[in-house]
């Protein structure tokens, strides 16, 4: 099993939550260990409940984990809500001025720190966040130097007398709990190997750098506004031009006359956002203009929680715009593949002159990961398909921007190319992009032009890879889930075999195509099928029944905003093992 430390830092918005959660995760991913970070907060500016949790350890972290080793309420309120989630060897470091501990479970070691005698409150409000870092670090076996340097990084820009105030107070929290507490019997380790640390957004919008993306433009709307953040630091450095527009249908179309005029653009959104846009990828599946559309899905509908996870817009990106069109629609399975997945879901809108669609979440948008550097330093090969960009020798033959061909993609050509004049507009058209009517020769050109664009699917098919199940073939259990639930299962599969239940995963990447006989052949021989979603409805059970029939055994859904943590699944399997079904997951875990 994997062996790892887990930290929970909470207290009202406005209380510093943040800080010491970079602070841990930078001193983490220097030592060499794999994190995962999620804070889960409110939608509101001041007074809501936050609560951050980190989870590091020297091998792979693919979620936050089912425990705590230590909790640091910064309130009484965070006090009250988690003390009892603690257990034997665990700790927690708190404000004895301010915060009454309550009762904790045997073998829980409360850790009062005097935060009046260690530090000047009246002129540092947040002096008990410092004091308890270090306490923090002392008491897992981390050398004083290496909470040094990552302070004067993290306060670079501030004056030095601010750096060395909050070292000064690192260091009496540090000193303080090596005199006062007992260490943890697991210290944290070392290894030689080094992590980037990244949010989901900020790997979409790197992807879109390394896919060779120029134009970039969003209206900033939660939890999708990191993207429009990294793109505006680094536009020049990336030679990209940014846009922020004043609303989405804006961004849209913006988009999409950028990718009519020859360069890769991307735009990013929620799933209020995306619904402006709907509309828009329709003009761009007439046109056979690429772009591509990221949707960091939260809870909804209308404006829902703005700061809460979920899976809920499966739906929405299957019926984007209206009429039938060739579209790509792909769900990253962790914050490491929100960078890969750009690039490939790029070169395949180019080649098949498509809209794409990336289905991202809150939880690996805002999420953080560490990710090897090794998968970041690489040039994908980009293939811009059937562009015309030159005119080569100067002659050419007739130009037919929407040529009927036996794989469905045209010959695309670079408005105002000399030689190639052509039509684009929303409404149907034949070959030359001349829009037809309803005379009768003209509905057969309308048959023909549609099932010319359908034919592009077949050839996205062939180019997509079909999941995998993970695990052994003659399991007790297959486990399936899409997108963001990957690391989550993967986990509670580890956890089901421990226990004797043997396990295994398919996991979804790729929607559109579904590849529905791979999937069926796959699930052929499983014993017992359960799919697990983020969402109320099971909404990809519903599509894949839909697509092929298919019908799980049973599901396991969670809809209160927050994501899955291992035990949720484990538990619901048992029931559903034991013949108890089990829908929903019940709202008792560490994030409340």
């Amino acid at each position: 099993m994997k062996q790892s430390f887990a930290l929970g830092i909470g207290g009202a918005a406005g209380q510093g939550v943040a800080t010491p959660g970079d602070i841990f995760a930078r001193v983490f991913s220097r030592r060499g260990l794999h994190l995962n970070a999620y804070n889960a907060y409110q939608s509101i500016i001041r007074g809501g409940h936050t609560f951050l949790t980190i989870r590091t350890g020297p091998d792979k972290i693919s979620n936050m984990g089912d425990r705590l080793d230590l909790l640091i309420p910064l309130n009484q309120d965070t006090m009250d809500r988690h003390l009892g989630l603690l257990s034997a060897g665990a700790a927690c470091l708190y404000n004895s001025d301010s915060i009454r501990p309550g009762v904790p479970a045997p073998g829980v070691q409360l850790c009062p720190i005097p935060v009046s005698k260690l530090a000047d409150i009246s002129r540092n409000k947040v002096a008990q966040n410092t004091l308890a870092i270090g306490a923090a670090l002392s008491m897992m076996g981390v050398g004083f130097a290496s909470l040094e340097s990552v302070l004067a990084e993290q306060f670079r820009k501030k004056e030095q007398s601010v750096i060395d105030e909050n070292v000064n107070l690192a260091r009496a929290g540090y000193e303080y709990a090596a005199q006062s507490f007992k260490p943890f019997a697991w210290p944290l380790p070392m290894t030689e190997t080094r992590y980037a640390v990244l949010s989901g957004n900020a790997a979409m919008a790197m992807g879109g750098a390394a896919a060779g993306v120029k134009f970039y433009c969003a209206y900033p709307m939660s939890p999708s506004t990191g993207v429009l953040h990294w793109m505006a630091d680094h536009a020049r450095k990336a030679e990209i031009m940014v846009r922020q527009v004043e609303d989405e249908i804006g961004v849209i179309n913006m988009a999409i006359g950028a990718a009519h005029a020859g360069v890769r653009a991307m735009c990013a959104t929620s799933g209020g956002g995306f619904a402006l846009m709907s509309e828009g990828l329709g003009l761009a599946a007439q046109a056979e203009i690429p772009v591509v559309v990221i949707n960091c899905q939260r809870a909804g509908p209308s404006t829902g929680v703005p700061t809460k996870t979920e899976q809920g817009d499966l739906w929405q990106a299957l019926g984007a715009a209206f009429g039938d069109y060739p579209r790509v629609v792909a769900a990253p399975l962790d914050i490491g593949d929100c960078f890969t997945l750009i690039p490939e879901i790029f070169n395949l809108c180019d080649r098949f002159q498509c809209p794409g669609i990336v289905l991202c979440d809150l939880l690996l948008a805002e999420g953080r990961l560490s990710v090897a550097p090794e998968e970041l330093d690489f040039y994908p090969a980009i293939d811009r398909g059937e562009l015309i960009a030159s005119n080569g020798s100067g002659e050419h033959a007739a130009y037919q921007r929407y040529k009927i061909t036996e794989s469905g993609v045209s010959p695309r050509a670079i408005p105002g190319l000399p030689g190639y004049t052509h039509t684009v507009s929303s409404d149907e058209h034949d070959e030359d992009g001349v829009l037809i009517s309803d005379e009768y020769t003209n509905t057969v050109k309308r048959r023909a032009m549609m099932e010319k664009r359908m034919r592009k699917m077949d050839g996205l098919a062939a180019l997509t890879p079909p999941p995998v199940l993970r695990g052994p073939a003659d399991a007790e259990v297959t486990l399936i889930g899409w997108g963001s639930t990957y690391g989550v299962i993967d986990e509670a599969c580890e956890l089901l075999r421990a226990e004797g239940i043997s396990a295994n995963h398919l996991p979804i990447r790729w929607l559109v195509p579904l590849h529905g006989e791979a999937i069926l052949k796959l699930l052929k021989g499983a014993r017992r099928t359960i799919i697990v979603e983020n969402n109320f409805s099971g909404q990809f059970a519903r599509y894949l029944r839909s697509e092929t029939s298919f019908t799980p055994d049973g599901h396991i859904r969670k809809y209160d905003g927050e994501p899955f943590m291992p035990h949720h699944i484990v538990e619901a399997v048992r029931e559903q093992l034991a013949g108890r079904a089990t829908l929903s997951v019940p709202a008792h875990e560490i994030m409340v």
